[in-house]
């Protein structure tokens, strides 16, 4: 099994131990903010699983019917998890304003500022684990899945503050307020995974950083006269670049091709930990649509 799999199956186990304890709280006590980190919770697993299939389908190597490979489904992950995360804030969000309205009073105090305190401990080392995983793999599944936990981590943090708020002042309208700013977050943290999933989808262009480093290697080569039709994209793990690259008429067919080989070598250390699917046209004269 590899590492990013082994990280969704150990998400959703914590997720599924986090379900039972706040689940139980939730209801005995009333409290919007435990109610909803418990259903937040369900998501979690929900989405880990979604994530651990989609991570299975993107590691597959390309085939006769997807030329190169099925690594836009992570993005297609983030999308969906976003979407989900985007939903479960706007129930919090619901709850919070309904015990407001209703002032509703929260019980089993105690036992809800315990249930929250272990929830932090769990969700804060599952963050770290991600958060290795994705420096290991740079798999956008797994930084959303990491993302998605950091911002259970805010929500717990944010639970157990009003709850001990609640315990000292006995003011539980608290619970709300808290419950109503925790979705808010939920959902501006929702909206850049799902933008950032969707621009993936959209073939949006590497990094300027990057693209501009990929314009000075293969402008830097002696051998090289100009260049055009840069362009570049990600999908999944894999970076694609297709340039024309163009040489003096009379370059042999084997200088020009170990130079695009020096070429591709360059670029390939821009970004060692992931993959790069790299082509380049040999053009004897600029052949682009501005050209003389």
């Amino acid at each position: 099994m590899s590492l990013q799999k082994s990280a969704t199956v150990v998400a959703s186990v914590v997720a599924a131990i986090l379900v039972i304890i706040k689940l139980v709280v939730g209801i005995m006590s009333g409290s919007a903010a435990v109610l909803a980190s418990a259903i937040d919770s369900i998501l979690d697993i929900a989405v880990s699983l979604f994530n651990y299939f989609a991570i299975s389908k993107a590691e597959k190597a390309p085939s006769k019917k997807f030329n190169y490979g099925l690594g836009k489904i992570e993005a297609l992950a983030a999308v969906i998890e976003g979407t989900i995360i985007t939903i479960s804030g706007l129930f919090i969000f619901y709850k919070g304003a309904i015990n407001i309205i209703k002032h509703k009073e929260i019980g089993y105090l105690q036992d809800s500022i315990f249930v929250m305190v272990v929830s932090i401990i769990l969700t804060g080392a599952l963050v770290l684990y991600l958060n290795y995983v994705y420096k290991k793999t740079q798999n956008m599944v797994i930084k959303s899945d990491a993302l998605h936990y950091k911002t259970d981590l805010f929500s717990n943090s944010a639970v157990l503050l009003s709850l001990a708020l609640i315990y000292f002042t006995g003011w539980h309208w608290i619970d709300g307020v808290f419950g109503i700013a925790i979705a808010i977050y939920i959902i501006k943290e929702a909206y850049e995974l799902i933008k950032e999933g969707t621009l993936m989808l959209l073939d949006i262009s590497l990094d300027e950083d990057i693209v501009e480093k990929i314009k000075h290697i293969i402008s830097s080569q002696p051998e090289v006269t100009g260049f055009h039709y840069l362009k570049t994209r990600r999908s999944g793990n894999t970076n694609f670049v297709d340039v024309h690259v163009v040489f003096t008429p009379d370059i042999s067919l084997m200088d020009a091709h170990r130079v695009s080989d020096k070429i591709e070598e360059e670029i390939k250390k821009l970004d060692p930990k992931s993959e790069w699917y790299i082509v380049i046209h040999l053009d004897p004269y600029d052949d682009s649509p501005h050209s003389e």
